[in-house]
């Protein structure tokens, strides 16, 4: 938690979180996870490779000679290079089809200044997606919660986690999290042009993106009714603030808008699977020998059998990430707006949807609003940090300084209602100290209600 107000102050113009400012503090912020992942990528890489040349007859395989274009970056690039038709001619079936478009065309089109390298514009796109996923990653939960920590830890844990790996290679998920991410930020901002172009990102990147659709209606249905989650960062005075409401009919159009992007971006893509195919579903059902069809609570049960068979060390692997997946999924709800748990609740039921868990990972990954609630669950407890915005006593300034603020992060709130360390004094401000040490106190207090009152349930 924090001690900081609901509201924060207004940033005068020409401040650093203002304009190209404001882009550069937050590509300081993020860079280091940002290139950490990548270095870790190239250890493993290389670590792969010398042993592979150590322990295998025939040395290195085939995806440790393709590097950061094994699996689906390879078809990538077939795309890129060849096009569906002419990929498809080289392997002889459609498999192809279920790559959605815009991240080969991206790569295709940076691929020609680059003297027609299009494996190497892939990768390009790629990363330099995955660092915008981090700016707007913080961006959204430091506009949602004024929490930097919070944020710092998001940022890590996108750019770590296991399944990161594809924000490195040359996969589509990168790109996919910038329409995902950026629609939701954007709709909270009530932002709805913006939210309908990178909604259509979305929905020509991945098959999954038409399913943001369904957070994008429940931003729009909450702004029709003035309800809501009004973020903290957002310096807003509560729930129901008319400022966030479709006021205006520019206001309903951009709403439209933002609805119509996922919609807009995949069907732009059947439309062109049916009128060359004939079969404008073909993206989804050329998908069903690989990843077959099962509803998601029979497939988690049957998980559970091979988690005590013979497939312990295979697909049952993937049911403790699955069961990880859905309580963040529930917790989601619990302590985000109702569109972070709707995207977090679609996406995931759509990868436990599939017969096949291989990619379950990387699809949660997908679904990042679970990481944002990681984020929060793995966070200290108490007080996480504390600033004083303003203080006009001729003494005891010092309760401004660093040195004073920093011992009150991580105490909590004991039963008798005092804090759980002794606070440093400042000598001529005694009334300044306690008064900062019964504010926090009283910002506990005030969260151990807000926690309890959340999970006791709802009634009429």
């Amino acid at each position: 938690m924090t001690a900081d107000p609901a509201a924060t102050p207004e940033v005068p113009p020409g401040s650093p979180t203002r304009g190209w400012g404001r882009w550069r503090a937050d590509l300081v912020a993020v860079l280091p996870a940002w290139v950490a992942a990548r270095v870790l990528v190239a250890c493993a890489w290389g670590l792969a490779v010398a042993l592979a040349r150590r322990d295998r007859p025939g040395g290195t395989t085939v995806q440790l000679d393709q590097g950061l274009l094994a699996w689906d970056g390879a078809w990538y690039e077939g795309i890129a290079s060849l096009g569906y038709r002419g990929l498809e001619a080289a392997v002889g079936s459609a498999e192809a089809l279920r790559f959605f478009p815009l991240y080969p065309l991206l790569g295709r089109v940076l691929g020609w200044p680059l003297g027609g390298r299009d494996a190497l514009a892939l990768v390009i796109v790629a990363n330099v997606a995955a660092l915008v996923v981090a700016v707007l990653v913080r961006r959204l939960v430091r506009y949602e919660t004024a929490d930097d920590a919070l944020a710092e830890r998001a940022v890590w844990l996108l750019a770590l986690l296991p399944p990161a790996f594809v924000l490195v290679w040359a996969y589509s998920e990168a790109l996919f999290l910038v329409g995902a991410a950026g629609a939701l930020l954007a709709c909270r901002r009530r932002w709805w042009w913006v939210a309908g172009l990178l909604g259509a990102v979305a929905g020509a990147t991945r098959p999954l993106g038409l399913l943001l659709v369904l957070p994008v209606a429940v931003e729009v249905w909450e702004a029709w009714r003035g309800s809501g989650t009004v973020p903290v960062g957002a310096g807003a005075v509560g729930p129901g603030d008319p400022s966030r409401r479709l006021a205006s009919v520019r206001d309903r159009l951009g709403a439209l808008t933002a609805l119509a992007g996922p919609v807009v971006g995949t069907g732009a893509y059947l439309w062109w699977v049916g009128a060359t195919t004939g079969d404008a579903l073909a993206p989804y059902t050329v998908q069903q020998p690989l990843r077959g069809q099962a509803d998601p609570i029979s497939r988690l049960a049957r998980g559970v059998g091979d988690l005590l068979g013979p497939e312990r060390w295979g697909d049952g692997l993937h049911l403790p990430f699955a069961v990880a997946f859905v309580v963040l999924a529930v917790l989601t709800f619990r302590w985000w707006p109702r569109s972070y748990g709707v995207m977090a609740a679609v996406l995931l039921l759509a990868a436990l949807s599939a017969d096949n868990l291989n990619s379950l990972e990387r699809y949660g990954q997908g679904a990042f609003p679970l990481v944002l609630t990681l984020a929060v669950a793995v966070g200290p407890a108490g007080i996480t940090h504390l600033n004083v915005l303003v203080y006009r006593e001729p003494r005891g300034g010092e309760v401004h300084q660093a040195f004073f603020r920093q011992q009150f992060v991580g105490m909590t709130l004991q039963d008798d209602l005092s804090l759980s360390r002794e606070v440093d004094g400042i000598t001529g401000a005694t009334l300044s100290v306690d008064a900062v040490s019964r504010v926090a106190a009283m910002a506990l207090l005030l969260h151990q209600h807000v926690i309890a009152s959340q999970a006791e349930p709802a009634t009429d």
